[in-house]
C-alpha cells in the first residue's frame, strides 16, 4: 500500500533515519525562528539556514550552511560582506549554459568553488526559446494553459530520477558533513528550486519539522518577487514579452511542485528514508555525522 504524505515525511527526519522515534506530534516544537536573511546588492535570496528548532527541541547551527541565488553580479560591498561568513566551500548546482549566461560566481578570497551541475531538465533553454522568440503566439504556446506548471514539476521530479542529479545532492550534503570543507553555501541561479530541493532535504535530515523545512523552501517567493517583478516589467518594456505574467511559474515556487518531487519519492522508492539511503546512497553514519556537526546536542 502506497504511504500517505505524512507517513512519507514522519519516516525521514532525525526519527528513522538516525534511530530515535520523533515525539508525538502534539509535543513537537513550534518554531518561531526568523529567516537569517543576508541582503547584498547582487543577489537577492542569500540565507543562513541555521536556527530552525528540531523535533527534539535543539536548534540547527548558524553559521555553517548557506544557500542562494548565483554569486556573478556581487559588487565589492557584497564581497566583504560575504568574507565575513567564512566560507570553505561554494557549490555552484548551475548547468554550464546558466554559468556562460549570467557568468562565473565573483567570490571573496578563501572559498573554494566547486562545479556539482543538477539538470534543470531543459527549463533555462525553455525560458530562452520563449523569451528570444518575441512572439506572443508562441510564447502562449510554449508557456500558458499551465504548461510552465507543468514543466516545473518535470524539473522537480528529475530530482528524484535522475541518477546524476542524485549523485550532486548527496556528495553536497556528505560535504556538508564534513567539517574539513568549512561553512557551506550551496546556490544554483535563483536559488530556489535546485538549491530549494536541497536545501528542504537537508533540513528535514536535520529533524526539522515539515512546517518549518517547508516555510524555508516557500520563502523564496518573498525574498524573490521585487527583483523578478523588476525582470517581467522589464521583458515587456523591452518588447520581449507582451505578457510576462507567462514565467511566473517558472520564477516561483510552489506546494505542488515540493509536493511532486515527494510524491515521485514515494513512487521511485517508497519512502524519503529510501530514497536517502538507496537513491542517494548515503549511510546512517553519515547521516548522523550531518546531525552531530549542523545539530549541537542532538
Amino acid at each position: 500500500m502506497p504511504l500517505s504524505r505524512r507517513a512519507l515525511l514522519t519516516t525521514t527526519g532525525a526519527a528513522l533515519l538516525l534511530g530515535a522515534a520523533p515525539p508525538a506530534l502534539a509535543a513537537r516544537p513550534r518554531s518561531t525562528t526568523a529567516i537569517r536573511h543576508i541582503p547584498l546588492q547582487g543577489a537577492v535570496n542569500v540565507r543562513d539556514l541555521g536556527g530552525y528548532t528540531t523535533y527534539n527541541g535543539a536548534r540547527v547551527r548558524h553559521g555553517l550552511a548557506y544557500r542562494s541565488d548565483h554569486l556573478a553580479k556581487l559588487t565589492d560591498a557584497d564581497l566583504t560582506t560575504l568574507a565575513g561568513l567564512g566560507l570553505g566551500t561554494v557549490v555552484d548546482l548551475r548547468i554550464p549554459p546558466e554559468v556562460q549566461y549570467d557568468g562565473a560566481d565573483r567570490l571573496p578570497a578563501g572559498p573554494v568553488p566547486v562545479a556539482r551541475p543538477v539538470t534543470d531538465n531543459g527549463l533555462f533553454g525553455q525560458l530562452m526559446a520563449a523569451i528570444g522568440s518575441r512572439d506572443p503566439v508562441r510564447q502562449e504556446e510554449m508557456l500558458g494553459g499551465g504548461r510552465a506548471a507543468a514543466f516545473m514539476r518535470g524539473v522537480y521530479r528529475t530530482f528524484v530520477t535522475d541518477a546524476a542529479n542524485r549523485a550532486a545532492l548527496a556528495a553536497t550534503l556528505r560535504d556538508l558533513a564534513d567539517p574539513r570543507r568549512g561553512p557551506l553555501l550551496l546556490h544554483c541561479t535563483s536559488g530556489k528550486d535546485r538549491t530549494g530541493w536541497t536545501s528542504w532535504l537537508l533540513l528535514t535530515l536535520l529533524g526539522v519539522p515539515e512546517s518549518s523545512a517547508r516555510a524555508d523552501y516557500l520563502a523564496s517567493n518573498t525574498f524573490r518577487a521585487a527583483y523578478d517583478a523588476r525582470v517581467r516589467e522589464g521583458l515587456k518594456q523591452g518588447g520581449l514579452m507582451q505578457n510576462p505574467e507567462l514565467i511566473v511559474p517558472l520564477q516561483e515556487v510552489r506546494a505542488e511542485y515540493l509536493d511532486t518531487a515527494l510524491d515521485q519519492v514515494r513512487t521511485s522508492y517508497g519512502s524519503l528514508f529510501r530514497y536517502v539511503s538507496v537513491g542517494l546512497g548515503l549511510e546512517l553514519r553519515e547521516l548522523a555525522a550531518l546531525r552531530e556537526r549542523l545539530v549541537p546536542g542532538a
